[in-house]
């Protein structure tokens, strides 16, 4: 079955939770876009309310998710490249501004990425749940009031 007709599929069998299943897929580097999904869910008739509200379950869950892959993974090989200068760049940089970065956590293509890296370098996961959670959902109420039907 085709990647794109089996989304579509779960939005109209499954309507809030399929949306937040395939927000879910959507923010863990998969091709596809939440927000097209979004939209498609409220003009197949969800409510803005609903389909904000199931996007940025499974949306903000994937973020966490992806945050604790890069958590974990960072755990398992931060010893063998701990003595790279390009590591000791990167971390000296998300050190000063790692923080400034998940304000484009929202962004397609960089925003996922950005997640997995916050927890790959350990930056608070409180910090990091204020700052993606609010923009992520923050996107969605653009997105169903300002584009919705």
């Amino acid at each position: 079955m085709e990647y794109s007709k089996f989304l579509s599929e779960l939005l109209q069998d499954y309507a809030g939770p399929g949306l937040s299943l395939v927000s879910f897929g959507a923010a863990t580097l998969l091709p596809f876009s939440s927000e097209a999904a979004l939209m498609g869910a409220i003009w197949s008739g969800l409510s803005p309310v609903e389909a904000v509200f199931w996007a940025s379950i499974g949306n903000c869950a994937a973020c966490a998710f992806n945050y604790s892959l890069g958590y974990w993974f960072g755990k398992k090989i931060e010893t063998r490249i701990s003595e790279s200068k390009t590591y000791a760049g990167w971390a000296e940089r998300m050190s000063r501004w790692g923080y400034w970065a998940l304000g484009f956590s929202f962004l397609p293509f960089v925003g996922d990425p950005i997640t997995v890296l916050s927890g790959f370098f350990r930056q608070k996961f409180w910090i990091f749940a204020l700052i993606v959670f609010s923009l992520r959902i923050l996107r969605y109420i653009v997105l169903a009031y300002g584009f919705g039907p």
